[in-house]
């Protein structure tokens, strides 16, 4: 019953900011990847190049498969407004199931531009689904397809650095987040603004992939600081006594 009210309190929090963002759009602040991803999104356009997503090894079967749904959400913001290009962004991924969704999701960005014949469903790959079949499968597009910027934002491992390198050696643009510590040492260290923590999950958000992803950013501070004064209120009781 506790974790049900959890629940029911979450979706609660989440339709109220829904129908606050739809009068006033969030007030974000500035996050120095995104200003980079939308400078990359022009220049791309600009220059007939191609952007290239990378969606990681993440199942959504498991509890890593979050962060590829983040990635979703950006995948078919950048597909809506590269829509005008004669070179559709590629997207690649480890999973199956995250393949064929990458697949619809970039179709229905054209859609909605309005350029539905321009999608083509070989931009969806899926390039190995072990970490390092998955990194030599991700290496060649860089390489191959005229790539001037990869954005990895994914469950991805150790493999993170051959794919990263393979970025650096075509001398492109790395925006690289995870949901994985490892990983995001890795990209801290070689992407030239890394996304820190849960700034991977503000992706939509910042896009501007809608309402939804501002009002869940805002559900998730006021979440952020409930468990805050909990800490707090229990350690508190604890010093005092009250609580064992």
């Amino acid at each position: 019953m506790i974790a049900l009210g959890i629940v029911v309190g979450i979706a609660l929090l989440f339709i109220i900011f829904i129908a606050l963002r739809r009068r006033s759009p969030a007030t974000l602040r500035r996050i120095p990847a995104f200003d980079r991803l939308n400078r990359e999104i022009g220049l791309a356009v600009e220059n007939g190049t191609r952007l290239h997503i990378s969606l990681g090894r993440g199942n959504f079967f498991t509890a890593r498969g979050g962060s590829a749904l983040a990635g979703l959400a950006l995948v078919r913001r950048i597909a809506e407004r590269t829509s005008v290009s004669d070179r559709p962004p590629i997207v690649s991924s480890g999973d199956a199931a995250i393949t064929i969704l990458s697949q619809d999701t970039s179709q229905s960005g054209y859609r909605a531009a309005g350029a539905e014949e321009q999608f083509r469903v070989t931009a969806g790959r899926m390039t190995g689904l072990s970490p390092f079949a998955y990194a030599a499968g991700t290496i060649p597009i860089s390489r191959d397809d005229n790539v001037s910027a990869n954005i990895i934002i994914g469950d991805l491992g150790p493999e993170a650095a051959l794919v990263a390198e393979g970025a650096d050696r075509q001398d492109s643009s790395l925006i690289g987040a995870s949901d994985n510590l490892t990983a995001q040492s890795i990209f801290y260290a070689a992407s030239q603004d890394p996304l820190i923590g849960e700034e991977l999950f503000a992706s939509g958000a910042y896009a501007g992939a809608g309402s939804s992803h501002e009002a869940s950013l805002n559900a998730q501070d006021v979440l952020r600081w409930i468990l805050i004064v909990a800490i707090l209120g229990g350690s508190l009781l604890k010093l005092i006594g009250l609580a064992f």
